[in-house]
């Protein structure tokens, strides 16, 4: 670089010393920053190139940290990163011990707020807001800076309608790049097209009707209209609203001709952005597209299949079949709660649903799963992708709650496949009529069969555990993928002869009649599962033998009573002492 603004930049307080004719060529340099260290080491791209402008415009005008800045949703922050401290560790982004891939507040005094899932920030902001004036404290500026679709949220409009009568110190910033992870969808998007086509006039302004003084929309890649805009907005008192039009991908030619595919595109070449092929020929089908391909399959021939997710149509692998059956598949945008009760719907009139949520975005619409489906008995089938670890992305959205908070919910059965057959012949089943919920839940990633995973598919018996290996002293009961862990383990055990080994893929209804098979046979019982061990597969099992009186030494594996922050899959099974050499030690060890 000609230049070196970036290397001296730690601080909020260092970027204002330099003049605004300069900040252009800042931006030139975080950006180019941020394509080189991506490139090397993956992570959340497009979102973050999108809104380096705004980032160094927000940090130039404003008072951070002792102004509040809330990010939504989090993986636009990296910018936001690398001007507050964090330049020189950036590399570690994601990594295990490294810094988060999304704001966080232990991180740093400028991560006002945890964000990792969407639309939360005018809620948050609000909140930050109403406190500073009851504290008196009526020059602080708090900005909710949303973007990447999040807008669209149910909770969002929440905020919204409550932000608009209160007198907070509140500027929310609509970052609209038209985007979440897919395309948006729905009237608020076209509406907000609208604005950039000059056809909403004054009267028709849905923010402006909800008392907030709008501003926009303004080019959110030109530094002198975002200051100039930000300084008046900062003299303004009460609810603001500034609508800020950017480009997802800015700043890397393909970035912004593949907005998809360059939100998280891997490893790249930083100079041209092609994405570097990885080594996919004979690896495993991944879950997800297995899981996309099957539901295609089965709606082939059953015409009331119904597909919904809650704007992940790319990462879940609905998308196959909303390119082949338009009409029966459904992106409803970042609306976890609107996604359930809408299948919920669905199903009271007959049609077969396919819920298709990640596990950790499941946790954001509890309640429709209680009182809309679960209390109804209605048969949805939710599909609960990125169930166990997913990795990088950290703590807000490992998938590891999912098994103990559905299993304390009536009517609502839970299955964990062992690998891509019995996913698909759960689906299977499920389609063909259950009479009761159903959540599937499988992992991140390829699964653990490279040929003849696409087998006929068989009925699968409900509520039915299976013996996988004998053995005379030890029994091994676990539940859904990580049983190929412990397949491999025992391969290892010095006597495996002592270790039985059951797969539970149906955690509710438990094989009661295996379970007292077991109980009669042996005195030691090992629980395994990816998942929280309180209220979890584990515990259940151990409520019913000590309900039942038998006299069992019971040890169980899963999750602490602990949030996991990031690192690989591999890495987080190791220190969780599920993978293979872990569980190894603890085999001998019972043994």
């Amino acid at each position: 670089m000609s230049s070196n603004l970036l290397q001296n930049i730690n601080s909020s307080l260092d970027l204002k010393k330099l003049k605004e004719s300069e900040l252009p060529t800042l931006a030139k340099e975080l950006r180019d920053f941020i394509i080189k260290i991506i490139s090397q080491k993956e992570g959340h791209l497009g979102a973050s190139l999108g809104v380096v402008e705004l980032t160094i415009a927000l940090h130039y005008v404003f008072d951070t940290p002792n102004d509040l800045l809330v990010w939504d949703v989090g993986h636009q922050a990296y910018g936001h990163k690398i001007l507050t401290g964090r330049r020189d560790v950036f590399h570690t982004n994601r990594d295990l011990n490294g810094i988060s891939g999304f704001p966080k507040r232990s991180e740093s005094l400028y991560d006002t707020f945890g964000v990792g899932h969407s639309s939360t920030s005018i809620s948050a902001a609000l909140g930050m807001a109403l406190a500073s004036n009851l504290k008196n404290e009526f020059d602080k500026q708090h900005i909710a800076v949303i973007g990447d679709a999040s807008i669209a949220s149910g909770m969002a409009f929440e905020a919204l309608n409550h932000a608009g009568v209160t007198d907070a110190n509140l500027l929310i910033i609509l970052n609209d790049n038209a985007i979440g992870i897919d395309p948006s969808i729905g009237a608020l998007k076209e509406y907000l097209a609208s604005f950039k086509e000059g056809d909403v006039h004054e009267e028709n302004n849905i923010f402006k009707a909800l008392n907030f003084n709008y501003s926009g929309p303004i080019d959110g890649h030109d530094l002198d209209a975002l200051i100039l805009e930000l300084k008046r907005l900062k003299a303004v008192k009460g609810p603001k609203f500034l609508h800020v039009i950017t480009t997802k991908g800015k700043g890397l030619q393909l970035a912004e001709e593949n907005q998809v595919k360059y939100h998280a595109p891997g490893k790249f070449d930083p100079e041209t952005g092609k994405i570097y092929p990885k080594e996919e020929e004979g690896l495993p089908q991944k879950f997800q597209d297995v899981f996309g391909h099957t539901l295609v399959e089965l709606a082939e021939t059953n015409e009331k299949i119904i597909g919904v997710t809650p704007a992940m149509p790319s990462g879940s692998s609905l998308k196959y079949m909303m390119d082949r059956f338009s009409d029966r598949a459904f992106d409803v945008g970042i609306a976890e709660q609107h996604a359930v009760t809408l299948s919920a719907g669905m199903a009271t009139q007959g049609m077969i649903v396919f819920c298709n949520v990640y596990s950790t975005f499941l946790q954001r619409a509890y309640d429709q799963v209680i009182h809309d489906v679960a209390l109804q008995n209605l048969p949805v089938i939710f599909c609960l992708d990125r169930s166990g670890f997913v990795g990088e992305d950290g703590a807000t959205h490992h998938g590891l709650f999912d098994l103990a908070f559905l299993s304390c919910v009536p009517n609502i059965i839970i299955y964990a496949p062992l690998n891509e057959i019995e996913l698909r012949n759960i689906m299977f089943t499920a389609q063909l009529g259950l009479n009761h919920p159903i959540a599937i839940r499988y992992p991140r990633g390829r699964g653990f069969i490279k040929d003849n995973w696409k087998l006929p598919f068989e009925k699968l018996e409900i509520g039915k555990g299976f013996c996988l290996k004998e053995g005379s002293k030890v029994a091994v009961i676990s539940t859904g993928t990580i049983g190929n862990n412990v397949i491999e383990a025992i391969k290892l055990v010095s006597d495996n002869s002592k270790l039985a080994h059951y797969h539970f893929p149906f955690v509710k209804p438990l094989d009661i009649g295996l379970l007292i098979e077991i109980g009669g046979k042996f005195d030691v019982v090992i629980t395994v599962e990816e998942g929280v061990i309180n209220g979890g597969f584990g515990s259940l099992v151990a409520s019913f033998f000590n309900e039942n009186e038998f006299k069992i030494k019971i040890k169980k594996l899963g999750i602490l009573d602990e949030f996991i922050e990031q690192g690989s899959v591999a890495e987080l099974q190791k220190n969780s002492g599920l993978d293979i050499q872990s569980l190894l030690k603890i085999f001998e060890k019972m043994i």
